[in-house]
């Protein structure tokens, strides 16, 4: 096997895995382990990754610390946050206590919502409006409103959040990890998703596919502490580590 060729599998190995092993590689490619260190070596000068002890890693990818304005969000990926929002609606059932996130995907599933016999909490503005108008029972939580998201954040919005339990909670992500978990990039907005997301039974992540393998500067709960519904990913590893619901397009 021609060295361009190894070196291109164990790219795609590090991709799918995140980590390689000197001794996997050697049996994989059928080649000796001091010939796969040498690969290693190589592919570590040239920044394609990060060797360590015994193997690599994927380098460490570039976090997030701003974020796009509401205006600018809404226009992405349209179509498929259409399809997460609908079935993410579909999933509220009588009498479930519900949390929506702000976000851009959170608010179109509002528009999805038929069961009413449900209460929701939000920290959305344009979320709580919408709810009304769809004649929703909904109460919104007090604090500071950031104007980047029209979500409300800060330390009233957290204690508001301590009295809630909630049968399911729908939230969005700037970034999804396995290392990392879900990241947004304001550690204020983190402190309440991380309070709501601690109070519900189910948790749902809403999101495109463009946000896996992503991260922003502060996690808010790890891969775990949520399902993800999505449309398509490509790599199934993320499978190993939570639920993730994956609607047609």
């Amino acid at each position: 096997m021609l060295t361009e060729e190894r070196h291109e599998i164990i790219l795609q190995e590090l991709k799918k895995n995140s980590v390689v092993y000197v001794s996997d590689l050697a049996e994989k490619l059928n080649s000796s382990e001091s010939t796969i260190r040498r690969d290693l070596n190589t592919l570590h000068k040239e920044g394609e990754l990060k060797k360590v002890h015994g193997g690599a890693t994927i380098l460490d990818k570039i976090i997030k610390t701003s974020e796009d304005k509401v205006s600018v969000r809404q226009t992405l990926n349209i179509n498929e946050k259409i399809e997460i929002a609908k079935y993410a609606a579909g999933l509220i059932e009588k009498d479930d206590f519900v949390y929506i996130d702000a976000g851009t995907t959170t608010e179109l599933m509002i528009d999805f919502i038929r069961e009413k016999g449900a209460t929701f909490v939000t920290n959305g503005i344009e979320h709580a409006k919408k709810l009304i108008e769809n004649e929703c029972k909904v109460f919104i939580l007090g604090g500071e409103i950031k104007w980047t998201t029209e979500a409300i954040i800060g330390v009233e919005a957290i204690n508001s959040l301590k009295k809630y339990n909630f049968t399911k909670g729908f939230f969005g992500t700037n970034g999804i990890s396995i290392e990392r978990g879900y990241t947004t990039p304001d550690i204020i907005e983190a402190l309440v998703k991380e309070e709501a997301i601690n109070r519900c039974r189910n948790a749902y992540i809403l999101t495109d596919n463009s946000k896996f393998d992503e991260i922003s500067c502060v996690t808010f709960g790890n891969i775990n502490k949520a399902a993800i519904i999505t449309t398509t990913i490509e790599d199934n590893k993320y499978n190993e580590f939570t639920e993730i619901v994956e609607v047609s397009k």
